[in-house]
Parts: structure tokens; sequence; C-alpha cells
């Protein structure tokens, strides 16, 4: 090669400290991506969050979207199976006040094994937030039970309990009038709700016999209920996205909206933190 030839070549890398044989390479694969992804998506109908539009769908991994009267809310992914991760959204909204089902839409894309590996939501988010919020990606909407050591914390204002309390005026299915045990009540409750129903266990509960008035009862009827055959030092708990039942009453909740105390029913207030991110716990966004 002539030296004229040298002269006119460009370095095309370098480094900080002035030489040119090192440097940081950042590939930008990544935005590509997201913005590939985002793009399908949007070039997608979207159908209404019910059972037979869920159904139509493959067992397989992808991402997905969700809407609000239109307005985009939420993108998420299922690791293994779109219908299953689509059908959680449907019964946890089912579940809440100001908010009907009649309101969410939904689209979603079938992704390979090895590129969910890639965390396409992530890449979907990142795409999204360069260009606004993503309202439910950052206020607990994808988050499962927190665990005991949550159920003391101060919501923001912002929080999907918050905006969208769990609904105590919904009916339970499953209940037989008569005759039954207070665990057998227990059990139907937190296998019909479409909120979590957490409880502590005791050997009592299997021995009490409990008279079921009705097999139409709301959880708010059927909390009252339990509450009046449960010893005296238990009490049950509304919080804004769950109910606790545990041995700890009068023990009050930050996030309490209502207790079940002896048979009675007790209003609360829930004190609530301005709004913010909301920390996601580790199963947001996975199936």
């Amino acid at each position: 090669m002539s030296s004229k030839g040298v002269g006119r070549m460009t370095p095309v890398v370098g480094s900080d400290d002035g030489t040119q044989y090192h440097k940081d390479f950042t590939l930008s694969i990544t935005k590509a991506l997201g913005d590939q992804l985002a793009a399908a998506l949007d070039g997608l109908d979207r159908a209404p969050l019910a059972e037979p539009n869920i159904a139509r769908l493959k067992e397989k991994p992808g991402v997905y979207q969700l809407y609000l009267n239109g307005e985009f809310v939420y993108v998420g992914k299922a690791d293994k199976s779109l219908p299953a991760r689509l059908r959680n959204h449907l019964r946890k909204i089912s579940g809440r006040r100001n908010i009907s089902l009649d309101e969410m839409t939904f689209s979603c894309l079938y992704v390979a094994e090895d590129f969910s590996a890639l965390a396409p939501e992530q890449l979907l988010i990142s795409h999204h937030k360069g260009m606004g919020n993503i309202p439910w990606n950052n206020n607990g909407f994808g988050n499962k039970d927190p665990g005991r050591q949550r159920d003391s914390t101060v919501l923001k204002q912002n929080h999907f309990d918050v905006v969208f309390p769990i609904d105590l005026d919904r009916p339970i299915e499953g209940l037989s009038p008569g005759e039954t045990t207070l665990h057998e009540i227990l059990e139907t409750i937190k296998a019909d709700l479409p909120y979590n129903f957490r409880y502590g266990k005791s050997a009592e509960f299997k021995a009490r016999s409990v008279n079921v008035p009705s097999a139409e009862m709301t959880a708010d009827e059927v909390f009252q209920l339990v509450s009046a055959e449960i010893p005296a030092n238990w009490q049950v708990t509304a919080l804004m996205g769950y109910v606790i039942m545990y041995d700890d009453s009068p023990n009050e909740y930050k996030s309490a909206w209502r207790y079940y105390r002896a048979g009675q029913q007790i209003g609360a207030v829930p004190e609530a933190e301005p709004a913010g991110d909301v920390e996601s716990d580790s199963s947001d966004l996975r199936e």
C-alpha cells in the first residue's frame, strides 16, 4: 500500500486516551428490534379482551399490548402461553371497580422461544417510553401477590390497586346453602375470587361448622359471615388489591379500606402516597 493511500485513511475506531487501536463498541440492534416489534403490533387489529378471542390464540410464547378505551396502557410477555397470560389479565380486571372488560382490547405477536430470551417486552417498553409513558407498566398492574411483608405498604395514588380497587360486591360462585365447614368456605372464596385471598391456617377451621344461608352471596356478605365464625383475635382485611385474614385483630393496615370483625363490616380510609413509578416485583411481565 502506498504512503499516499495510507495518508487518506480515516480511523474508524478510537478511545478516550487518544489511541486508535481500542474502543467501546455499542450495538444498536436492540433498538432496531424494538422498533420492528412495535411496528408489527401497531399494524395489527385489536380484539376485545374476551374469552372467545383468547381461545383463538395459539399456545405459544409471545408479546402483547393492552388498550383501555383505545389508549395503549400495557405491554407484556408470555414465556410459554399467550392465552394463559391474557386470561390472567382478563380475570384480574373482571374483579375491579372503576373499569370494565368492555373497555379493554389487545393485540399480540407470537415469538420463537429463543427470541423470548432477548426480553422482547423490554425492547417494546424502551421503544414506547422514548415517545411517552406506558401507564400500567409502572403502576403495579403486572404484580402478583406481594407477600405478607408488603401488606402494610402505603400505595401510590397512581397504583393500579388504588385507581381500580377490588370489587367486594362481586358474587361468590360455588357456594352451597346449608351446613359446611369454615375451611370449605375459605377454600371456595379463594378459588372463585378474581383477586387474591390470603389467610392464615388453623386446625379449628376444619372443625368449625358454618351455616351458609344462600348460594347467592357477595364477597362482602361472605366475609361478614366468615368474620362471625373465626376466633375473636382474627380479622378479615380488604386491602386495595387483595384480601387477607390473620390473627392480628385489631391491627390496622395503611392500605385497608374495609375490615370484617365479629360479623361486622367496618369502613376505613386508606392512605396513599404521591403518584410515581411503582416498584415491580419479580413476577411483573412474566407468566
